[in-house]
Parts: structure tokens; sequence; C-alpha cells
């Protein structure tokens, strides 16, 4: 078995504390932890931060933060390696700060704090770089890279004890790849084996605390300057907290000899430290907007574990849910709270059961606020095109077509911008969609209008009206058929268009007061295209729930059609308006990445 040779800092296995596959996935899920304790505090300072007075430590805390959240990617594509299964939507990510790091040295505890001297010092506490002889820590550890050193320590004993293959089982298909993270030059790894994984290790570490614990460098170009080299984290927030920029030949010693880099200190929103909502009472605008706050970020949590947990796809989704978080926080720290300080987030942890929509794995549709939809539950997609007539264009029937590949849970365009339509690919954070929801949610029952014919009592709801043409005819539509339903032929041919309507705005029953009659159709969701190319709705059928953001199910029904042009009047249900803007399924260009 052939394995890559150990860095200088490698300690010895008998060091490690991870004898066992087990032992692996516990630490590795540490990791996970110990990736996501840091982001709430690199948010808090971003958030309080004047991007126009601090153009440079706004893009230095954006830069970091962006790849803490590639290390939490790196350590769940590790994790699903071995086998294991990354938790995050779970209450021990989110304890009261402050708090200390999960399984690390109690002396140093987190805070929420805004950008400025205090918050620097403690960047640069978590972010210190270990000794070049420092031991391996898997517990309790001094440094982050001396918890990692455990983990590789351990990686390379199961290893050689065990063999590749009986350490790496995971599912191949559960590893994130190919996605682009902007403000960074690191690699996203698909681990696969023993070198794949001590690569991602690495990754980690060098971005943390530079090349080999003795650089100032981390091995990757500047993103923003690719004729400079890029500074590892500690070294960056040493830029910060002196006023200097590094240059080559610095070293850790020297420290940064550069150029200057100005950083206003009083050009950051005065935000109160460790912000709690008990400090204020319910009903409070303060809370109100605190505990918004944390239902989104709860989302996030839930989007990236889904992410990891065999749906990738969703990662672009759950890291454009951060421009609505950022929108939030601005919020609060806009509002004052005491004297001299401004209100900030809490990051409490809010149950699933008390979030927007159901929870569980059963299937369903859930809109998220100016975002995508959520479908769970291993719903089939598909494609259907409408048949019409070449000699009239009179709309016939609909065909369907090979069912699209999906993940357990995947998310579906609904602003119209996705490249990737029709899932969505989070380009909905950029163009600044507005997804505000205005669909009836009185039932069918109480808002249909009924024309009886013989034999047959047909119903519609205007509302809900695609205008996919089913109800027009040839030659003249089923409210004007309705006199000459004495022919069975016409009830039959009535019968036959409302089954065709994807909306279900029309229904029928054979007599007036009898219930209306609706076609058997499977639990699926069909991508609609209609005549000449042109791309509909979302067709959902077999009565899979659908749940606006705010929580509120939509009514139940055999046929439900979503918007997914992003101009409906009456979202999330289609209105017909891609007819009118002429709407399809190119997809639109924009040169936004997918991390904020």
């Amino acid at each position: 078995m052939n394995q890559p040779p150990r860095r200088e800092h490698d300690r010895s296995p008998a060091a490690a504390r991870i004898t066992t596959v087990h032992d692996l996935r516990e630490h590795l899920q540490w990791a996970l932890e110990l990736e996501h304790a840091t982001l709430p505090p690199y948010l808090c300072a971003l958030y309080t931060l004047d991007p126009a007075r601090n153009p440079e430590a706004a893009r230095v805390v954006t830069g970091v933060f962006v790849e803490e959240m590639l290390h939490m990617v790196l350590v769940a594509n590790l994790l699903n390696a071995v086998g294991g299964r990354p938790e995050l939507d779970t209450p021990r990510m989110l304890p009261p700060h402050p708090r200390r790091l999960p399984h690390g040295d109690p002396s140093l505890e987190v805070s929420l704090l805004p950008f400025g001297a205090e918050a620097l010092e403690q960047f640069l506490r978590l972010e210190r770089p270990a000794p070049a002889d420092a031991p391996a820590q898997a517990e309790e550890y001094a440094t982050i890279g001396q918890f990692y050193g455990a983990i590789t320590d351990g990686l390379r004993d199961l290893c050689a004890r065990l063999g590749e293959e009986e350490v790496f089982r995971g599912d191949v298909a559960r590893q994130v790849r190919d996605c682009h993270f902007r403000h960074t030059a690191g690699r996203l790894v698909e681990v696969v084996n023993l070198a794949s994984a001590l690569t991602a290790l690495e990754e980690i570490v060098d971005q943390g605390e530079g090349l080999l614990r003795g650089e100032v460098w981390d091995g990757d170009r500047d993103v923003h300057d690719p004729e400079l080299d890029e500074v590892a984290h500690y070294y960056r927030f040493r830029e910060l907290s002196v006023g200097r920029r590094h240059r080559r030949g610095d070293t850790p010693r020297s420290g940064p000899t550069g150029e200057p880099l100005p950083v206003d200190f009083a050009g950051v929103r005065p935000m109160r430290r460790n912000p709690r909502l008990e400090d204020h009472a319910p009903g409070n605008p303060i809370r109100a907007a605190q505990e918004e706050f944390n239902r989104t970020y709860c989302t996030l949590l839930r989007l990236l574990e889904k992410a990891f947990d065999g749906s990738p796809r969703l990662l672009p989704v759950a890291t454009g849910l951060m421009y609505r978080l950022r929108t939030q926080a601005e919020a609060l720290t806009s509002m004052p709270d005491g004297e001299h300080t401004t209100a900030g987030p809490t990051f409490d942890y809010v149950p699933p059961e008390r979030r927007d929509g159901p929870v569980g794995d059963r299937r369903r549709i859930t809109v998220l606020a100016d975002g995508p939809y959520l479908v769970f539950g291993d719903v089939p997609l598909r494609r259907k095109t409408k048949i019409v007539s070449p000699e009239n264009n009179d709309a016939l029937t609909w065909k369907t077509g090979a069912n699209l590949p999906t993940e357990p849970v995947y998310a579906l365009c609904r602003c119209g911008h996705s490249k990737a339509k029709p899932f969505c690919d989070g380009t909905h954070a950029f163009v600044g969609f507005d997804g505000s929801e205005n669909a009836v949610l009185t039932p069918y029952r109480e808002l249909r209008h009924v024309h009886d014919g013989i034999g047959i009592s047909a119903r519609r709801v205007g509302e809900l009206c695609i205008h996919a043409a089913f109800c027009v005819g040839a030659t003249r539509p089923i409210a004007r058929m309705l006199d000459d339903t004495d022919d069975p032929d016409v009830r039959s041919d009535i019968m036959g268009r409302i089954d065709h309507c994807p909306s279900g705005s029309y229904t029928y029953a054979v007599e007036h007061d009898d219930e209306s009659i609706e076609v058997d159709v499977p639990q699926a969701v069909s991508v609609l295209e209609e005549e000449d190319g042109l791309a509909s709705a979302l067709w959902v059928t077999g009565g899979v729930p659908v749940h606006r953001a705010d929580g509120k199910p939509l009514e139940t029904r055999t046929r439900t059609t979503l918007c997914r042009c992003g101009h409906s009047a009456g979202k999330p249900l289609c209105d017909g308006t891609h007819r009118r803007i002429g709407f399809r399924e190119e997809p639109a260009t924009t040169d936004e990445g997918t991390t904020p």
C-alpha cells in the first residue's frame, strides 16, 4: 500500500487517541462542530464592519469566513468517506455564548463581539499556529492544528492496521465536489482514500496556520491578486491588528513589514457583546428580529446537513441563504440596544418544529423565503411536454419524459435565473429575487364557480388558471361546450380536457352536489414545457403537500402548479405570466459565484 510521505509536523500514531474507525468518526464530527464554532464570531465581526470605511478588513474577514465554510465541507467529505454521517442541525452546534470550542482547551472561550481589537485578539487565539514540535492532541487541544494532527495520525494508523479499503467505506456519491467558493483559492477535495484525506487535512491546517506551521503563507495564490501569495488566517488577522501587510521575505518572527493596511476601528457598529434573547421580552422588536435570524440560521444548518447527507446540490442553496442572514443581521445591528450599543444576533438553536414548515423526511415541498422550492422525500421529478394539434395548435395531451436524476432532497429554481434549471444554483441571492407570496389560502370549494350541464357539473377557480389552454378547445371553450352536453361525446371531451388541466383550476362531477372526480395521478413534480419550447410551471401531482415560507400550508390537492419564472402575481402558485413574458429554460447569465 502506497502512503503519502509524512509532513514535518506529523506526530507518531501513538500520540493519538483514535484507535478505531468509530473513534475516527467521532473526532471528525467534533471537527465539524469545531469549524462551525468559528462561524458565529466571524459573522458578527463581518456584520458590524462598515465596508465603505473598512473595505480591507471586510475582505479579510469575508475570506476567512468562506474558507472556514470550505473547511466544514472538507471535514464532511472526510466523515462521509469513512462511513460517518455529518450532523449539523442539532442543539450542541449552538450553545450559549461565551462558549468553549468542542472538546478543546477549557481556558479558551469564544464570544460574539463587534469587529475591533478584542475580536482580533480572539481570532488570533483561535487561529494560533502550533509549534513545529507540538504533539498531536485529540482532546483539550491547545491549537486547532494539534487536533487535526491527532486525526491525521489516527488515519495513518488505522490504514496501516486495517487497510485503506476497510477505513474508506463511505458512499462516494455523498462527496461534495465541483462547487465554486468565491473569495478563496482553497481546494475542495473529494475524499476517497488516504492520500486525498491527507490532502484535505493539509488544506485545512495550511489555510489556518500556514505551510508546515512555519510560514506566513498558506500555499495558495491570493484570489484578489494572483501575483501575490495568500496569507494564512492567523497572519491575516495579525496584519489587521498591526495595520501592515506581509511581503515576501516576512516570517512569523518578523511579522508584517510591508505596506500599511488601513483599519478604521471607529467604522464599526457597536454591537452588544454576547447578545441574548432573554435581554428583551417576547414581542419586543429586537427579540422578534433575533428570533427571525435564528430561524434562518437554523434553516441554513438544516440545508448544510442535507447537503452533506446525500444531497450535495443543496450546498449553493445553503450559501445563497447567507445573503438573507446578512440582511437580517444588518437590520439588527442598526437597532439601538443600550446607551451606546446596538442589538445583534444571538445564534440560538431553534428546534425544527418551531421553524417555518413541516419537519421529517416525508414527501413535501417547502418554499424558502426569497429562495427556491425544497422538495423532500425522494419525490420523482420528470419533464412533461404539451402535445398540440399540428392543424390548429389545439392542446391535446401531455407527453411524459424520463425521470430527471435527483437527490433525496433537492431544490427547484423559483426565481427563473438559475443556470441549472430546473434546479436552483443559488442565483436568487445575487439577483435580489423577491419571492413574496400572495397566493390565496381559501379552499377550492369556497372559491369555485359551478356550471352545470347534462350529466356533468363543471367547477372553476379562475385564480388558479395558468392558461395551458386545455379548457379552450379548437373552436370553443368548455363554458360554451356545456350547452351541448346532451351529447355524450361532448361530455367525454370536456372531462378529458379537465383531466389535462395541470393546475386543477377546472374540476368536474357528474351531479351538482357530488364531490369532484379527480384524475388518478402519481406523486411527482413535473417540469412543464408548452408549445414552441415555452417553459411553463412546476406541476405537483398526487397530493404532495406544499408549505409557504411562513409555514402556512397551501390546500393539498391532486394538482397544483407552482411558478418558476419568478414573475407570478400569486406566488408561489403559477398564474400564467410565463406565457406573457416568453419564459424559456435557457440559463440566465450572471458572473456571480455561489458564496457570499
